[in-house]
């Protein structure tokens, strides 16, 4: 994960300093505890503050292992080194996002 910060405030705990890939995968295994759903997206810095944004494959439904997430983040970011990237983390039973931050920022 990229330790770049930036002036833009893209959601989650962007006011607050970078994580570092520990922090990241704290959320991770708190978001699949919770029995949410992640999913990856990315977008290019020209259209970082629009609301959609580009998905990086499906979500991983039924994912539980930590590490299989955090492995999917890397592959995001070094096809998109260019591009932001977010964790997205979907809660099935409120059909809404539980939690959506960004873990990669261009340098």
């Amino acid at each position: 994960m990229s330790a770049v910060s930036s002036t833009i405030k893209l959601g989650t705990f962007s006011y607050l300093p970078p994580m570092t890939r520990e922090q990241v995968a704290a959320q991770v295994s708190y978001a699949l505890g919770r029995g949410w759903t992640c999913g990856i997206e990315h977008v290019d810095p020209a259209r970082a503050t629009e609301t959609f944004w580009y998905m990086w494959r499906l979500p991983l439904f039924g994912e539980l292992n930590p590490v299989a997430v955090m492995e999917e983040l890397d592959r995001c970011r070094d096809a998109n080194p260019g591009h932001y990237v977010r964790l997205v983390a979907y809660d099935r039973i409120r059909q809404t996002q539980g939690l959506a931050f960004v873990v990669h920022r261009p340098s």
